[in-house]
């Protein structure tokens, strides 16, 4: 039976990637994101063997996160894994003394409420259904550094992702029972449209050493991580998290 895969925020960057190497691990990708995908989106995964589809929507919206369930059941009639990926940074950078509670709705929104209840619609639709080989789903969310380091100009950002890797703990505790697990990506600096406009501050940091491997991350650093959790190895792991950010987490003298 031929696996199928949600991938929010799938129309670019990390979810793209992700979405293109889950396409060549033969699964069934439905995308998923609030414009439409680039243009080589479904021929880059289609050509890898995999379908592909793609629901617009908002998954800070609880009718468009019920739309993109139903639809990806009424095209594919399963779903064993979901990749909670897209997020939102706040519009404009700006202190923690002067952080709106607009802005922190508006990023709190899609990337913790959103995962939290997108998470939730997935898990009760998974166990409904019967295992494949030793698991009968799995969950990935992908937060971020910043969920443990500090960044006082976008707090909002940062308070979302530590909200994502205690979702992480949370649902691997409720679901390992039923062989449903569920991982956490922590991407550091990634080459996509969200950092592109602080591209001078991270290349500075670079040549500066803050990394311990010294270049930008690429989509595709994220997808190999999240395409060796979507397949059938590490069945005895649920709950952790896997740095991709060059080492970043390191602490040093």
């Amino acid at each position: 039976m031929k696996k199928t895969a949600i991938v929010t925020g799938g129309r670019r960057g990390i979810g793209r990637a992700i979405a293109v190497w889950l396409g060549s691990a033969g699964f069934n990708v439905v995308l998923n994101g609030v414009s439409d995908p680039v243009d080589d989106t479904f021929e880059d995964i289609t050509g890898k063997g995999g379908a592909c589809c793609y629901i617009p929507g908002d998954v800070g919206s609880p009718r468009d996160r019920e739309r993109l369930v139903y639809e990806t059941l009424n095209r594919f009639g399963a779903v064993h894994v979901l990749v909670n990926n897209a997020g939102v940074a706040p519009k404009t950078r700006t202190d923690l003394l002067e952080m709106t509670e607009e802005s922190f709705d508006y990023v709190m929104n899609t990337n913790t409420k959103a995962t939290m209840f997108l998470t939730q619609m997935v898990a009760r639709q998974m166990l409904k259904q019967d295992m494949i080989g030793e698991k009968r789903g799995t969950i990935i969310n992908i937060s971020s550094c910043s969920a443990a380091v500090s960044s006082v100009n976008r707090g909002e950002y940062c308070i979302s992702k530590a909200g994502v890797s205690m979702l992480t703990l949370l649902y691997a505790d409720r679901l390992a029972r039923e062989r449903i697990f569920v991982h956490e990506i922590r991407p550091g600096v990634i080459a996509t449209d969200m950092t592109e406009t602080v591209r001078e501050k991270y290349d500075a940091l670079i040549e500066a050493g803050i990394f311990p491997i010294p270049r930008w991350g690429k989509p595709e650093d994220v997808a190999e991580a999240a395409a060796m959790l979507a397949g059938d190895t590490l069945l005895y792991t649920t709950g952790n998290y896997i740095d991709v950010d060059g080492g970043f987490h390191i602490r040093r003298l």
